[in-house]
C-alpha cells in the first residue's frame, strides 16, 4: 500500500515569521497537532502544539509576538506519495515522529500522513503496532 492511499490530502503550512498565536489558530481550525514551516517556498521545519506549549508558553514568551521560527523544530522529515507505507513507517520509527508531510515528485506539499492514518486505513496492525510502540518509547 502506498502513502497516497492512507494520507490526508490536505496540508497547511505556516511562514516562519508568523506568530505562534497564528500557528495555534491554524492548528485549532484544522484540528492539527503540527504544521510544516516554510521559508520562501521550501519547508524548513515543523511547529507542533507541544513546541508552542513547552518552548514558548512555559518559558513565558508572548504567543502574539513570538515568531514560529523561535520555537519550531528545524529540519523536516517528509515522504513521497508513492512510497510504501512500510518504508514510511520505518522512517517514523527511526525519527520518533507521529506525523509526516507528504510531497509529490516535484516536492510540492500535497498532504500529511500520521500514525492514525496508517492504523485506521492501512489495515496493517503489525506495522501500526511497531510504529506506535517505537515512537511512544520514553527517551532516557
Amino acid at each position: 500500500m502506498k502513502v497516497k492511499d492512507v494520507m490526508r490530502p490536505k496540508a497547511d503550512v505556516i511562514h516562519f515569521d508568523h506568530s505562534l498565536a497564528e500557528a495555534a489558530k491554524m492548528m485549532a481550525k484544522g484540528d492539527y497537532g503540527c504544521l510544516p514551516v516554510e521559508k520562501g517556498d521550501k519547508m524548513v521545519g515543523m511547529i507542533t502544539d507541544r513546541d508552542i506549549t513547552i518552548r514558548a508558553v512555559a518559558e513565558g514568551l508572548n504567543p502574539s509576538t513570538t515568531q514560529v521560527q523561535q520555537c519550531m523544530s528545524e529540519g523536516i522529515n517528509y515522504c513521497f506519495d508513492d512510497e510504501d507505507i512500510a518504508v514510511v513507517g520505518q522512517k517514523m520509527i527511526s525519527n520518533k515522529i507521529r506525523r509526516m508531510p507528504v510531497v509529490n515528485k516535484s516536492k510540492k506539499l500535497i498532504g500529511m500522513v500520521s500514525l492514525g492514518d496508517i492504523a485506521n486505513k492501512a489495515q496493517n496492525k503489525n506495522l501500526s503496532h511497531d510504529i506506535l510502540s517505537h515512537v511512544s518509547q520514553v527517551s532516557h
